[in-house]
């Protein structure tokens, strides 16, 4: 299944019990379908107040059902937060989250001296003016492969800090800064440590050579601290071709707070 959320309501992905959580939620949905309890596997966990547009999660059922019960069946049982937007059928040798070759994020950052009001809890803001071009020679330090131990948090389970960066582009638009972010996979809290880093550096706090620093420390307590969720979005996973799965490319967040 691809999968959309707004995180604000959830207490992230993964399943806890007496809270809200997108798995839990998900799930109980499916099972009014699969007439039976699922468990759903998703590619990547998001944290609490974090969105999705391309969440990819699989399941396993002997249910026989059309494509359009999963998707509009399954949505009939959501929340309006919540809508599953394609449905496939996979071999048994697919997982979600181990099968994956790339996944892509994208933060929102509002800059202005004012905090929005609309769209407050799908946005980060920061009040100062940040210098885009030292923040640009900032990621440069932190584009390829690396120990990112100095970006992960200490919750995570990760059996290795290595992870390969491909790419990090930072944009303008008007009071808006948007952070593209693609890897083969990322640590726990690692985007939103990435961008407090980057803040820093473009409010003047540190040069961009500190970030080239700081990673080859790999020391978390030398870093900023971690920004807020509510700007991270999940947007797409990457999959082999031969799976076939309908994958949306190209759909990038809005944000109708950044005029």
């Amino acid at each position: 299944m691809g999968i959309e959320y707004d995180g604000a309501p959830f207490c992230g992905w993964q399943t806890q019990p007496q809270r809200p959580t997108v798995q839990n939620t998900v799930e109980a949905a499916v099972a009014r379908i699969a007439c039976t309890k699922v468990r759903l596997v998703c590619a990547g966990r998001t944290d609490t107040g974090v969105h999705a547009l391309g969440q990819v999660a699989h399941f396993d059922t002997l249910a026989q059902r059309p494509p359009s019960a999963w998707i509009r069946g399954v949505n009939a049982h959501l929340p309006g937060s919540i809508a599953v937007l394609w449905a496939h059928a996979v071999p048994d040798d697919f997982h979600a989250r181990f099968s994956a070759l790339g996944r892509h994020y994208e933060y929102l950052l509002v800059n202005r001296a004012v905090r929005p009001a609309l769209g407050a809890a799908i946005c980060g803001w920061f009040p100062s003016r940040l210098d885009l071009a030292a923040m640009r020679a900032a990621a440069a330090h932190l584009v390829g492969t690396h120990d990112f131990s100095a970006f992960r948090s200490s919750q995570c389970q990760a059996k290795s800090p290595l992870r390969d960066l491909r790419c990090l582009v930072i944009e303008r638009d008007g009071d808006m800064i948007r952070f593209c972010l693609e890897a083969n996979a990322f640590l726990h809290h690692m985007v939103r440590n990435i961008i407090g880093c980057l803040v820093y550096v473009g409010k003047g706090r540190f040069d961009p050579d500190w970030i080239g620093a700081l990673l080859r420390s790999r020391d978390r307590s030398l870093a900023a601290p971690t920004f807020a969720p509510q700007g991270l979005y999940l947007t797409a996973v990457d999959y082999a071709p031969h799976w076939q799965l309908p994958i949306l490319r190209g759909r990038r967040p809005f944000m109708a707070a950044s005029a």
